[in-house]
């Protein structure tokens, strides 16, 4: 930790109000350079005396009343609190319930990294027969984490170049075509340096954001968090425990990244590629059971080959002139990770093998006139690659990643070289790369309540297991032979009492929960 410390002139922290937030704001300040952990507390006290003034959401941000909107202060770097700041988008939806019912606040994070949670407050307004038990005791608030959205959003490349296609071929067929993609990947992290500067771009990182959601809490007048976290929202809210354990009144955490430090990052991406595998197996034997409606095969090797014709068309000659393979695989990785989407892929697919060219060119080329959605498609991914690559050391050794990924393309072909060039700005990443924080409960953390499918394909099993490990009390509910990422927001009655039992009363099971899988989907009625 850094503890030299330079007095310059004093300053004071900016107030927020609900408008575009500058995505820095340097003021005249002492620098003093302490602890983060000190840093931390100092923000925290400013948040908790400077409140979050609600009003109504900005019109740009389709944010509707009751939802309110607002800002919370933090430092760039908290090893210098007084020092620039920038400014986090919150939201939240009051609870419906009595004040005698009220338990406080329930934070969100839905992944990414790079996720925004603004949209969470709107389960609540919705009046969503899943979350209506927690919408009486809880409002719920949403953020975008620093670098998201609109706290301060960073950037990596023009997002219009970002959504131009078609891109490469993500499989590669030469040495050429390796030096290609990782000429590409160098010019990415460089351009991630170039357009968000150092001083941001080196504090993305989990931990930052776990600070940043203690000031929210700090904030809202919260002495302890409720909070719910999915995917990388599990690692965030992990990480959180670790840090301010005391700080916990009640966490659950969905589809778990595994936290171990080997694990993150460069470990969990190459596991992911074989549970892609698996996955896509699943929902390639869905398909053929449902031949007489698809017509894409009777059997998992029918549809698997005529997959592979498929890239092979897009790969000779773009479908409709956007769609080539890395465009086939944005679409179609989407079956792999949410079973709700299994329908709709397969009803695209079979409409092209029809003859309906502009129905996958719909779902899988780009839209170029979308400005905004480009935008905050070429945001996420810039945030994405920032906190992965700045969270941890990646090996930069071309030789490690060849070696590892032509291994794994053998017998996981699916996602591996796609996943490998989307992680490859690590190698050369411009900003000190830190070390994972070490994840484990401490004294005061209260038991934690992780939700899991065993089939998940963008977090494997085995992280809930490890995190399970690692955080004493805790308690894991494993959603046997099903694999859709995100178990928290699916119908399964054996999970959803349990979810509600443990927000209202803090209950957990005296043992280790395994349910059924929530209900296997079915094509569309015609």
């Amino acid at each position: 930790m850094r503890r030299t410390i330079v007095l310059v002139s004093t300053g004071v922290l900016l107030a927020g109000a609900v408008a575009a937030a500058p995505a820095a704001t340097a003021r005249p300040a002492r620098e003093v350079v302490v602890p983060e952990s000190v840093g931390q507390i100092i923000a925290a006290d400013q948040a908790q005396r400077a409140g979050i003034d609600w009003a109504a959401c900005p019109a740009g941000w389709n944010l509707a009343a009751p939802v309110q909107c607002g800002w919370v202060t933090v430092p760039v770097d908290y090893s210098r609190p007084f020092g620039a700041t920038i400014k986090i988008a919150v939201d939240r939806a009051v609870s419906t319930g009595s004040a005698a019912q009220r338990q406080g606040s329930l934070i969100y994070n839905p992944g990414g990294p790079g996720g925004s949670g603004l949209r969470f407050p709107v389960r609540l307004t919705s009046g969503s027969a899943l979350w209506k038990n927690a919408a009486s005791a809880y409002d719920f608030v949403g953020f975008d984490p620093r670098g998201v959205g609109h706290s301060a959003p960073i950037s990596c490349e023009d997002p219009q170049e970002f959504a131009s296609a078609p891109k490469a071929d993500p499989v590669p067929d030469s040495e050429a075509d390796k030096t290609a993609q990782r000429k590409l990947a160098r010019e990415y992290a460089d351009g991630c340096l170039e357009r968000t500067g150092a001083a941001m771009l080196s504090q993305m990182t989990t931990p930052n954001t776990a600070r940043d959601m203690d000031v929210i809490r700090a904030a809202l007048g919260e002495r302890q968090l409720n909070y719910l976290g999915v995917s990388y929202g599990t690692y965030l809210g992990a990480v959180y425990a670790t840090l301010f354990p005391t700080h916990v009144r009640r966490m659950i955490v969905d589809s778990v990244v595994n936290p171990a430090q080997n694990q993150i990052w460069y470990q969990n991406n190459l596991d992911q590629d074989v549970a892609f595998e698996g996955r896509w197996k699943d929902w390639q034997s869905w398909v053929a059971s449902y031949d007489s409606v698809y017509h894409l095969g009777s059997t998992v090797a029918q549809v698997q080959a005529r997959w592979e014709k498929l890239r092979a068309t897009a790969k000779a000659h773009p479908i409709g002139g956007v769609v080539g393979p890395s465009e086939l695989l944005g679409f179609f990785q989407n079956a792999p990770y949410y079973d709700s989407t299994w329908a709709t892929v397969a009803g695209v697919w079979s409409s092209y093998e029809s003859g309906d060219t502009q129905a996958l060119v719909d779902a899988a080329g780009p839209d170029m006139s979308d400005t905004a959605g480009n935008a905050s498609s070429e945001n996420g991914t810039a945030v994405y690659t920032a906190v992965e690559c700045t969270d941890a050391k990646w090996p930069t050794n071309w030789r490690t990643w060849d070696h590892d990924n032509t291994a794994l393309n053998a017998q996981y072909p699916f996602l591996t070289w796609s996943n490998a060039w989307m992680n490859l700005p690590c190698a050369t990443w411009p900003v000190p790369q830190q070390h994972p924080v070490n994840v484990h409960s401490y004294r005061g953390l209260p038991g934690v309540l992780i939700v899991q499918s065993t089939r998940d394909a963008a977090t494997p099993y085995g992280g809930a297991l490890e995190l399970h490990s690692r955080l004493a009390g805790s308690r894991l509910i494993t959603e046997k032979d099903a694999g859709s990422h995100g178990v928290t927001s699916l119908v399964n009655p054996c999970i959803n009492s349990r979810v509600d039992s443990y927000l209202l009363s803090g209950a957990l099971d005296a043992k280790d929960v395994v349910c059924g899988p929530h209900a296997t989907p079915v094509p569309p009625a015609k």
